[in-house]
């Protein structure tokens, strides 16, 4: 089965009269050995069902029919989804191709079969969201591999300790271990961004053991780093009512009040919002 080139993809978006839009974070692959990276790197293969958020024009996805059972195919804009299908009966089986037609971030139910997987070239706008709503929502989800801006990506990834450690890795944490998986230059896509790409990859893990609430949680991550280069003791005053209830939900989970909220792991966070119900 053919792929994509950069040429197939210009004369299709001046077919559709598409020009790439920065509302909807719309950089297209032009590269098929980087789609096909992708798919590699993905660890997707005959039995998997595959989440694509913003499948653009399609070359991910015809990457992706190359190596798994069926492709769920989430994309805004509807001159695309609409487009897709087509695409695809001209290269395979359209038959294993689902479009929703729709914004990934509104989604709270996918048709069956249900994804084992998610494989995307996310919008930069909203990569976050996106990764964090599908893995809240989609349980079936076991692993993803998705591209978005490198400095996302290595924010993502981050371990506590390191300098760009922040909410988005802890909260991504809850979900699944977290890696970066490669780095991606900015001359494989249409228009290129101003920024290079990163790969991350997800494998799903148990959340942390803990009595509070996944929201209580996360509640507790935003505070911690909504003041970062405050101590605990300061940074969650707001959220645990004072400063001494902060102090005291620290002491009880056995952290230091006086540490900044980039030391913990999402589950020492677990444990301070545990100790505050």
């Amino acid at each position: 089965m053919g792929l994509l080139t950069a040429a197939d993809i210009r004369a299709l978006a001046a077919q559709l009269d598409v020009r790439p839009t920065k509302q909807w974070g719309q950089n297209f692959v032009i590269d098929p050995n980087t789609v096909r990276k992708i798919v590699r790197l993905a660890g997707v293969g005959p039995q998997d069902v595959v989440l694509e958020i913003g499948p653009g024009l399609g070359s991910l996805t015809l990457a992706l029919l190359e190596q798994v059972r069926h492709v769920t195919a989430v994309e805004i804009d509807p001159r695309l989804a609409a487009q897709l299908p087509h695409t695809v009966a001209e290269h395979d089986d359209a038959s294993r191709l689902t479009v929703v037609p729709g914004d990934a971030l509104h989604l709270t139910a996918l048709p069956d079969p249900q994804p084992t997987a998610m494989v995307a070239n996310l919008p930069y706008n909203v990569s976050v969201p996106v990764v964090l709503t599908c893995l809240e929502r989609f349980p079936s989800i076991q692993r993803a591999l998705v591209m978005v801006q490198l400095e996302v990506a290595e924010r993502l990834a981050a371990r506590p300790g390191s300098k760009v450690y922040g909410a988005p890795s802890a909260k991504a944490a809850w979900w699944a271990d977290v890696q970066l998986a490669d780095r991606v230059g900015r001359n494989v896509f249409w228009p290129a961004p101003n920024v290079d790409s990163g790969l991350v990859s997800f494998v799903r893990r148990d959340p942390p053991v803990t009595t509070a609430s996944r929201e209580q949680v996360f509640a507790c991550v935003d505070a911690a780093f909504a003041q970062r280069r405050k101590t605990l003791r300061s940074a969650l005053s707001g959220w645990a009512g004072s400063a001494a209830a902060a102090e005291a939900a620290c002491r009880a989970a056995g952290i230091d009040p006086g540490l900044r909220g980039e030391r913990l792991t999402i589950e020492q966070f677990a444990a301070i919002a545990e100790h505050l119900r």
